[in-house]
């Protein structure tokens, strides 16, 4: 039996095998660090297959993804003045293959295939996490919150946060009818509870904002183009204004106390601080990828020590350019902040300066909330997470390729048919046949 390649690669027809992959995704994002390398097998086995299916298709523009590549290429490079070489080998080829792997994605997956299947594979996700039903205490700020399967509330907070937001986005652009509307409030109501239990003040004030933005831009969609680019200049500009009164007034500690959080942010400022002490040893450069949290290094041992982290893994300096500084230098770190600019930018334009889309408000969306947790949260550096695998899904997304149709050629009127058929010449079958002349 023979599979159509569209049912494959062709985001118009594969809902089905693309909805499939992005939930095994979700899945191995989630519980791969479980399950083991078993799940980040499966992820490499519904991606890159399809590379071989239609190569055509993934060489088709491949320029437009040049900053990532050179990012990626940058990541590998590190391994020759990395302090850790082996690991910094190791991972960054890891890295590579992620990016890889979100570039088909964006390439095949329409953008409401992705939202289906995130909704998929977010309600799997939480539902395990519901069944294993773990607790951890916060030695640091004294709660005690719901981590279901995850290693911290801040994970199952964000996997919550998408699935609010997904449900949100899904009911609002791709609902058909009122099945639709039944199959999304489970999840959306599953999501906001574990939310609300895991107490992660991080996705809890992130996520209204996006879905506020989000509105805006949608009610944007019933005026014309020249008033939504006034009223986008209008609303940035005062959006800047508003930040820094804020920040000049003390509205940030009010806000952060509504969350139970003070203006340290439950340590990481001297993490900050203990990050930034770091970058000066290798400001250019970086000290190496992956190459600064490794059991033995002095440096690494003491902050694990000092904040509690007994499994001496899976830390971070909880700020993406933080740790982007340490193990990637000012180089790095210019180089990841473009690509999450240019990714942002990309988007919001598509909308306020072009014609309006829903796809580019979904994606712009799910980059403000990155953007969000990018100042206390490490999650598009790291292969294998989900953050970083949106991410480079909205980059690669803002490349419009054209969409191949079968042509079809106008029917002949009858007279021309007529005349056509007699010009044609007919099948001639015998000896004729073999001997033309």
């Amino acid at each position: 039996m023979k599979i159509p390649k569209s049912l494959l690669v062709d985001p118009e027809k594969n809902s089905v095998y693309g909805s499939f992959a992005v939930a095994v995704s979700i899945w191995a994002f989630s519980y791969s660090v479980i399950f083991g390398q078993i799940l980040i097998l499966a992820y490499y086995a519904v991606w890159l297959p399809l590379i071989l299916v239609d190569y055509r298709r993934f060489l088709r523009h491949l320029s437009s993804a040049w900053l990532p590549l050179l990012f990626a290429a940058y990541v590998c490079l590190s391994v020759f003045w990395s302090q850790a070489p082996g690991i910094t080998a190791r991972t960054s080829i890891q890295y590579f293959s992620h990016i890889a792997c979100a570039y088909v994605a964006a390439r095949t997956v329409s953008v409401r295939t992705l939202t289906i299947g995130a909704l998929i594979g977010i309600f799997v996700v939480l539902l395990y996490s519901l069944r294993v039903g773990n607790y951890s205490e916060d030695v640091l700020d004294g709660t005690y919150n719901f981590v279901g399967a995850f290693a911290s509330k801040n994970q199952i907070g964000f996997v919550a946060s998408l699935g609010i937001y997904f449900c949100v986005v899904f009911l609002a652009f791709y609902r058909r009818g009122w099945r639709s509307v039944i199959l999304a409030v489970p999840i959306v109501l599953l999501s906001a509870y574990l939310l609300v239990i895991a107490h992660s003040a991080t996705s809890m004030a992130s996520i209204p904002a996006v879905l506020a933005l989000v509105a805006l831009l949608t009610m944007s969609k019933l005026l014309s183009r020249r008033y939504r680019r006034v009223i986008f200049l209008i609303g940035a500009g005062l959006l800047v204004v508003v930040a820094f009164v804020a920040l000049n007034l003390g509205l940030m500690d009010f806000v952060l106390g509504l969350f139970g959080k003070d203006s340290t942010l439950t340590g990481r400022t001297y993490l900050w601080e203990q990050g930034w002490n770091a970058v000066q040893k290798a400001p250019i450069l970086g000290l190496g990828y992956a190459a600064y949290w490794v059991q033995g290094f002095a440096e690494a041992e003491r902050l694990w020590n000092e904040f509690y982290i007994t499994t001496r893994t899976g830390f971070h300096f909880h700020n993406t350019y933080i740790e982007a500084l340490v193990e990637l230098g000012f180089v790095g770190a210019t180089l990841v902040s473009l690509i999450m600019l240019r990714t942002l930018y990309g988007h919001v334009s598509a909308v306020i300066f072009r014609a309006w889309q829903a796809d580019s408000v979904i994606l712009f969306g799910v980059m403000v909330l990155l953007l969000i947790r990018s100042f206390v949260e490490v999650e598009i550096l790291n292969p294998y997470i989900m953050g970083s695998f949106l991410m480079y899904f909205s980059f690669f997304k803002l490349a419009r390729l054209p969409v191949t149709r079968t042509r079809w050629s106008p029917a002949f009127e009858p007279a021309e048919a007529a005349k056509r058929e007699a010009a044609w010449p007919r099948h001639v079958s015998g000896p004729a046949a073999a001997n033309p002349s």
